[in-house]
């Protein structure tokens, strides 16, 4: 048959971009993109599709079994398609690929093919047991990190290898002398009681036949390091360290050779010995010391004399809570120089390393042996000097004494394996002789996802404000959502990533690493219905045990759909349904059947700028109000929730009370004129985004809202309850220049006025470093939040005018609204159906504005003084009469 050469199938994936080496499930979901090769009607979309299957075999040069194909499948779905063969099995390998039809009888190509295996699905599937160093330790004090090892021969050719690890603890793991993966702080941090990730790894190349050996090092991070706030606590989850791996080699002939943790001797006579290597303490918090000197070389090859060695111990797990690994791992993803290096007050030498981040140094050093090197990072400065206070408990400091060799020779290089922070500047202390340039870099850690989203304008200072969201969003999608990286905390809050979600899915693929973790808010959710403030739960005095907390808690129902709209994916919605439920019928217990959540703790429009340094939860709208907005909210938004999952039932009888909830709102807290009970902006956010009021009253709420705006200089006047909101209540009731000016002010509290202080990321308080320079007084001080840069997601949609108007950008609405004092802007998307993007500039008395639609996607056109219109798929060109960009009106002082 003819194919069709002008569009092709490209970006054939599984599942939100899942690993496809050791993939969790038998059902993998597919998606794809059509691309056109060639000049391609603007009418092109996908009427159909075929997807072809091929089983590989273990052994290469077998006969592969014959190819498995759907047939043509009349659809049009592109994103999270139903497997559509048998279910796949344990170890299973196959190559995926579909071609597609338009509404013509020619098929485009098959796509380049997609190769799927997957890991261990079944509990039975597990030989391995978890295994630790034999000797007593300590439980009331962080440990120094293990070394296990064993021997194991094989018996022929190799054809494939495959390691599944996993730990409780931290692991790195290490076949014949060479590292295995770059992830770092592995398995992550999960519920692990309830879930513990592994991931599995092609080591083909690193096993022969003959002698092999397996080493692995091990500490204790969140299972059993302190970990936690106001002192933390140890042995959160065990009091021991323990590898869990499981080694299968496939041989040429055929055979298997499984080499698993366990005690005792193996078939091959191989046994799992434990010594301490040069680590000697590593906490997440405290920092890590190593001492060179003390190196194991050769640990982990054959032929190593492990005969004074202890052996191991075998511990439980039930394997039924080993679950693969969905979301991509933490890794180095750059490397940074510094850009100056400073001499303290005191002396001290301290690297400007330019920017915020998460991660570590790796230094490159020669000296003697015994020579130490200490390392001690801080985020800001104060009088010159390192300021370590908004640090609290955290010491953030490693340590490195050196083997030795004099100032000849190769250097030693070295980095942390267990630690990580969150710094701009490092002291450095005890360095032999003189600080070259490349001997200390600073290299990046988070989640591995790919960056889907751009932006950019003609104000430099939008860009600054911009980049500083993308740089803290790295620096807290550190395996889970953090809500800062390097005092001692570092916790998912959920009502952080409650409103930095449509922000987060738009810079990055964050559909593996969110939906992973809405699974642990499932697993910890309280028999009630209650939502931990943080997740995974630990203790923590004030916080423990949780209570039910709106904004925080609202992350079962508000999360789930944001990942719905931007990625098209069902099944998360299905997935937390019995969560979202379970929240909802929890608050409208509380608020009884006058429907006003008025009672109980309530963090409210937390750290509004109003409250004092210790009280951030005294704001100026009043926390009830803010609790009775989140409850319709979500009950409305558990409604829709229920309509897409074809419940219909629950979608009347939710939608129903998110509409007793609205006139409650209404009745309690709407008075004349449109005023509310809290005169404050984020009352009104609330009550005009989340659509409680009566139609008449929304043009002087919003007229209201407008006047608080100018009345407090056009500075901003919410917290983490309102930050994402105000401006999309301003733009939605006319009051697009307002916004503007809101978004464009440098006075404190602003935006921009981070910015002018010189921030790289965005900070936890509006003002975490005063005007004077000096450091907020509060305990709770941060530079590196990401909660309040969720004004992204504003400026994407609105600024430069890039937005879903269907789930999975099916649908692109276009929607600029250029602001006073901006030239240009533009976003890009890598939408789940390809790239998107809309940029527009100035013109003289033109605005002209430049869309990208994907192939199969429409896009509704909605521009200042011109009808909406719907375009296809291509390249598109408007132009629109406008005044002249004026500039911004400062505020008054």
């Amino acid at each position: 048959m003819p194919h069709r050469t002008d569009v092709v199938v490209t970006d054939l994936r599984a599942e939100h971009g899942a690993p496809l080496l050791g993939l969790g499930t038998a059902l993998p979901r597919l998606s794809w993109t059509a691309r056109a090769a060639a000049d391609v009607p603007a009418t092109w979309e996908q009427s159909a599709y075929e997807v072809r299957v091929t089983p590989l075999p273990p052994v290469p040069g077998a006969e592969p079994p014959r190819s498995w194909s759907s047939g043509r499948v009349d659809s049009g779905d592109s994103v999270l398609v139903p497997w559509p063969a048998a279910p796949l099995r344990s170890r299973e390998r196959v190559r995926v690929e579909v071609r597609l039809w338009g509404r013509d009888a020619e098929p485009t190509s098959f796509s380049r093919p997609l190769v799927l295996e997957t890991g261990l699905l079944a509990p039975s599937d597990w030989t391995a047991v978890p295994v630790g160093p034999d000797w007593d330790e300590d439980p009331g004090v962080d440990h120094r990190p293990a070394l296990l090892r064993r021997e194991f021969s094989l018996p022929g050719p190799v054809a494939r290898a495959r390691l599944h690890v996993t730990a409780h603890g931290l692991h790195e793991v290490e076949v014949n002398g060479e590292r295995v993966g770059d992830e770092v702080l592995a398995p992550g941090w999960t519920s692990y009681s309830h879930r513990l990730r592994h991931r599995t790894h092609d080591v083909t190349h690193l096993v022969r036949e003959g002698g092999n050996a397996v080493g692995a090092w091990l500490a204790d991070g969140w299972y059993r390091g302190r970990f936690g706030i106001r002192g933390g606590s140890r042995n959160l989850y065990g009091e021991r360290t323990a590898l869990i791996a499981q080694l299968e080699v496939d041989l040429a002939d055929g055979r298997r050779v499984v080499v698993a943790t366990g005690p005792g001797t193996g078939e091959d006579g191989g046994t799992w010995r434990a010594a301490h290597g040069p680590v000697l303490a590593s906490n997440l918090y405290e920092g890590e010391s190593h001492d060179a000197r003390l190196a194991v070389p050769g640990f982990s090859t054959a032929g190593f004399d492990d005969s004074a060695w202890a052996g191991v111990r075998r511990y439980e797990r039930d394997p039924a809570t080993l679950v693969a690994a969905d979301g991509p791992p933490v890794r180095c993803t750059r490397e940074v120089l510094p850009v100056a290096v400073l001499t303290s007050p005191s002396g001290a030498t301290i690297l400007d390393f330019g920017q915020n981040l998460t991660g570590r140094l790796r230094i490159r050093v020669r000296g003697c042996a015994g020579d130490r090197v200490q390392l001690r990072h801080a985020e800001v400065l104060q009088d010159g000097e390192l300021y370590t206070r908004p640090l609290r408990t955290a010491r953030a400091t490693d340590t490195y004494v050196l083997a030795g060799g004099g100032g000849t020779g190769e250097p030693e290089v070295w980095e942390p394996r267990f630690t990580m922070h969150g710094f701009r500047y490092a002291e450095v202390t005890g360095w032999p002789g003189r600080l070259d340039e490349g001997d200390v870099v600073a290299r990046v850690h988070h989640s591995d996802m790919a960056r889907t989203g751009w932006f950019s304008c003609s104000d430099d200072r939008l860009n600054r404000l911009h980049e500083n969201v993308v740089w803290s969003m790295r620096s807290n999608f550190v395996d889970i959502p953090t809500d800062c990286p390097q005092r001692d905390e570092r916790l998912g809050w959920t009502g952080d990533i409650q409103v930095f979600a449509p922000t987060a899915a738009f810079l990055y693929d964050c559909s593996g690493f969110l939906a992973s973790w809405l699974r642990d808010v499932a697993v910890e959710q309280l028999p009630d219905g209650t939502v931990p403030w943080y997740v995974p739960r630990v203790p923590a005095s004030f916080w423990e045990p949780p209570q039910p907390g709106a904004v925080w808690g609202d992350v079962a129902v508000l999360t789930p759909w944001v990942l719905f709209q931007r990625y098209g994916d069902v099944g998360v919605l299905r997935a937390q349904y019995a969560s979202a439920r379970a929240w909802v019928d929890l608050v409208e217990r509380l608020a009884g059947p006058d429907r006003l959540w008025d009672s109980g703790l309530q963090l409210g429009d937390w750290l509004d700028p109003a409250a004092p340094p210790d009280r951030p939860a005294e704001a100026r709208t009043d926390r009830y109000l803010v609790a009775t907005a989140y409850f319709a909210h979500s009950a409305r938004t558990l409604a829709r929730t229920a309509h897409v999952l074809g419940e219909q039932e629950d979608a009347a009888r939710y939608g129903a009370l998110a509409d007793e909830v609205r006139e409650a709102f209404a009745r309690e807290h709407l008075r004349p004129g449109g005023r509310l009970s809290s005169d404050a902006q984020t009352a009104y956010a609330l009550a005009l985004v989340f659509d409680l009021l009566p139609e008449g009253e929304r043009e002087a709420a919003g007229r209201r809202l407008a006047e608080l705006v100018a009345e407090d200089g056009n500075r901003v006047a919410t917290g983490f309850a309102g930050v994402n909101l105000v401006t999309d209540a301003l733009t939605t009731t006319g009051h697009d220049e307002t916004a503007h000016a809101l978004l464009t002010e440098t006075g404190c509290p602003s935006w921009l006025y981070q910015v002018a202080m010189g921030a790289t990321t965005t900070w936890e308080r509006w003002d975490s470093m005063l005007p004077d320079g000096t450091v907020n007084p509060g305990q709770m001080t941060s530079f590196n939040h990401y909660a309040l840069g969720s004004i992204a997601d504003w400026m994407h949609r609105t600024v430069a005018g890039l937005a879903p108007a269907e789930p999975g950008y099916r649908r692109l609405l276009v929607r600029p609204r250029p602001g006073p004092g901006l030239t240009s802007a533009a976003a890009r998307h890598e939408t789940p159906r390809g790239t998107a993007a809309v940029s527009w500039r100035r013109d003289g008395d033109r605005l002209v504005v430049d869309v990208d639609v994907p192939l199969g996607v429409r896009a509704a056109v909605d521009l200042p003084g011109r009808p909406v219109s719907e375009v296809g798929a291509g390249r598109h060109r408007f132009e629109v009469a406008t005044t002249p960009a004026p500039a911004p009106v400062p505020s008054p002082a």
